[in-house]
């Protein structure tokens, strides 16, 4: 932990040197964000997606105060930190948002957007409500994309099924859940509403959105940028 703080803490002075918000969106095509409930299968449609159209897409790696699930790898699902390393980014400015969910902070720093902006690929952010709420407001002209479970039923059994989380844990996530498409429910929350009831057409109607804004995706090696 020692040696990945202090390779964050240098990021954290390029991130508060960088431009006005800290990216410089219009140069470049917009962030596409992904946001949903824990357990609504993001993370497989990101991984599908990054498979099958590799080198167009540039993940931005979050930082997190809590610690490793089994299967996750520092610096490549998160960049795990302390609180009080954190809240020195955060007092630098280096976070395009940053939220807190059951005692956690996850943020999203100017300097992973940037190094995916500069590498000329498509910049995709997978995060929370709050995350949304404060990306919109940083005038990014970023494309949100709102990925919807089939039921809060199936959605419980998900939570349920990973068997990582006290029961707390999954209440609260639950209660966030029902949050997250209370506002996904508002006119123009989001520009396109995604129910994951079947894989392969879900990724069918990401992808058309996608082609939309940004063009025809070719293919490549893909890669995961981080800062």
């Amino acid at each position: 932990m020692a040696s990945q703080a202090g390779h964050v803490a240098g990021a954290s002075v390029a991130d508060a040197g960088v431009a006005k918000d800290g990216v410089a969106a219009t140069e470049h095509k917009p962030p596409l964000v992904l946001s949903g409930p824990s357990g609504c299968g993001k993370s497989t449609l990101l991984k599908l997606l990054f498979d099958r159209y590799p080198n167009r897409f540039g993940f931005s790696v979050s930082h997190t105060t809590r610690s490793p699930r089994p299967g996750e790898t520092p610096d490549v699902s998160y960049h795990y930190v302390s609180p009080d390393l954190f809240q020195s980014l955060v007092d630098a400015d280096a976070f395009i948002e940053h939220a807190t969910f059951s005692g956690n902070r996850y943020g999203t720093s100017k300097a992973a957007v940037q190094r995916v902006f500069d590498k000329g690929r498509i910049c995709v952010l997978d995060i929370d409500l709050q995350g949304v709420k404060s990306v919109k407001e940083r005038g990014l002209g970023a494309k949100f994309v709102f990925v919807k479970p089939p039921s809060m039923e199936i959605l419980e059994t998900r939570l349920r099924s990973r068997g990582t989380e006290t029961e707390s844990a999954i209440q609260a996530r639950l209660a966030a859940s029902r949050a997250e498409l209370e506002y996904a429910a508002q006119p123009g929350a989001h520009d396109l509403v995604l129910v994951n009831d079947n894989l392969e057409r879900a990724l069918g109607e990401l992808v058309a959105f996608i082609e939309g804004v940004y063009g025809a995706l070719k293919g490549g090696e893909a890669v995961v940028l981080d800062d």
